[in-house]
């Protein structure tokens, strides 16, 4: 029971992807809790799954003015319903989002990826909220969330730093050759962007002028349908071939629907040809929901072809994903993976970083066979499914958090673990405190993708940082 009662304004979100019936009872743990603080509690009791019950909502709490607004993040989101939460209200505002067990299955709810994404937008506002990662039924969930009510948890300030200051370099008076190669084969890369981000995506924003002044890479916009149309045109012959080379990479193929993995196929097709044809170096693509509702297969297993070859394919239509991935390559000579940060647990000083299924095929585990899959919200292939294999990693993402250009830059070992969920995935271990690690990943306003390769390529990352007039925000 509180001992300061307060009027608590709710706003429960989440998303019909995911599983429905796990958030629902995933909220009701959430409710019983703050039923029991003490706390009147205003708003809606359940799910808020599309735009406009979120806005009727938050026009509801506006007008009510409670004293706190607590955004249950149960699934994840985009950031549109908090962003505009953000602008109608001026109380002080808490996301508190739940994990979910790492047992090999779906991952149900991706609830940290919206608290995440939505850092992210409130960061560009420069507002200042409170946050909560924690299951509502852990013996430290009363203490926690009183804590959160209470001004505990509260973003702060993670200014950048010069590049010398967040990774001190060995050898400061030498220049790093591979730093300077890698930001000047930047100069006039090109990449495709098809379709424009999701809306609700503030983290994959950009300005082509902007991106062409600090890189020197062009961007190129097409529609979507220019990618369907070549994948329709694209000949049988040339599928087969891809099928073939995908059947050496992973089993299970023959499991999946054998229609929709030619139309998948035949998207990795067309992106070859576009390549090929207009000597594009990446792309950037709206993978969803078009891919499934409107063409009929999956980008993943595209984007895990093209990326073992080099030629980085970002989901959700992210330049800057892919601005890091080619910036990345070039540092490490290697594919490289852009993932999502899906969940940090304190006690194991761990985080499993995840994307449905696109990891470079030689980032597969040792100790496992790589296989066909689907899709685990639109149930279509392709896929491929895999843990991480084990070594050190780099992070990195060319940030426009908080609305600075700057490089975040993390390093941590990746450790043999079993698949935490499926697609492809691994188990970090931090080098420090995950507590503070997940502390910095918030209040930094970090996106949500980052990039990862094998190897600690720190030093030569700030030094390209310091080359291009950077600054840095290291992350672990």
């Amino acid at each position: 029971m509180s001992d300061n009662p307060k009027t608590l304004g709710l706003l429960p979100l989440g998303r019909s992807t995911f599983d429905v019936d796990y958030a629902n009872e995933r909220l009701a743990v959430m409710l019983e809790l703050l039923e029991g603080s003490g706390h009147t509690l205003l708003g809606p009791r359940d799910l808020l799954f599309d735009g406009d019950a979120a806005s009727e909502a938050i026009d509801e709490l506006a007008t009510q003015r409670p004293d706190q607004i607590l955004v249950l993040q149960v699934t994840f989101t985009d950031a549109g319903s908090i962003t505009e939460l953000a602008g109608k209200t001026d109380q002080p505002l808490l996301i508190w989002s739940v994990p979910e067990p790492r047992d090999g299955g779906r991952l149900r709810l991706n609830s940290f990826c919206g608290l995440n994404l939505a850092s992210h937008s409130l960061g560009l506002q420069h507002r200042a909220f409170g946050w909560l990662y924690a299951a509502p039924e852990s013996s430290e969930a009363s203490d926690q969330l009183s804590s959160l009510l209470n001004g505990v948890y509260m973003t702060t300030d993670v200014a950048p730093v010069a590049p010398q200051q967040a990774f001190p370099a060995s050898n400061s008076n030498e220049k790093d050759s591979t730093a300077a190669h890698a930001l000047a084969a930047l100069e006039g890369k090109t990449i495709a962007r098809i379709g424009e981000h999701p809306p609700g995506f503030s983290t994959c924003h950009y300005n082509a002028a902007v991106l062409k002044e600090t890189t020197g890479i062009n961007v190129e916009e097409h529609p979507i349908s220019l990618l369907f149309d070549k994948a329709r045109q694209t000949d049988p012959g040339h599928a087969a071939e891809i099928r073939t080379k995908v059947g050496e990479q992973v089993s299970g193929l023959e499991d999946v629907d054998q229609q929709q993995l030619t139309q998948s196929l035949k998207l990795t097709g067309a992106l070859q040809t576009m390549t090929e044809e207009a000597g594009y170096d990446a792309f950037a693509l709206r993978c969803w929901p078009e891919t499934f509702t409107e063409y009929g297969g999956a980008a993943c297993g595209a984007a895990s072809l093209l990326g073992e070859n080099k030629v980085p394919c970002a989901c959700e239509a992210d330049v800057y994903g892919s601005v890091t991935q080619l910036l990345l390559q070039e540092v490490s000579s290697q594919p490289v993976f852009l993932v999502d940060l899906v969940d940090v647990d304190v006690a194991d000083n761990t985080g499993v970083v995840w994307h449905c299924g696109q990891a470079p095929i030689s980032m597969c585990a040792t100790s496992c066979e790589a296989r066909a899959t689907i899709h685990t919200n639109r149930k279509m292939p392709l896929l491929y499914e895999f843990p991480l294999r084990a070594g050190k990693v780099t992070l990195l993402r060319w940030s426009q958090a908080r609305g600075t250009q700057q490089l975040m830059i993390g390093t941590a070992e990746m450790l043999d673990r079993k698949m935490s969920f499926t697609g492809t995935s691994g188990v970090l271990e931090f080098n420090e405190p995950a507590e503070d690690v997940l502390a910095r990943v918030i209040s930094s306003g970090l996106e949500h993708h980052v990039a990862l390769v094998y190897g600690d390529f720190s030093d030569t990352l700030a030094e390209v940082a310091e080359l291009a007039g950077l600054p840095v925000t290291r992350l672990c």
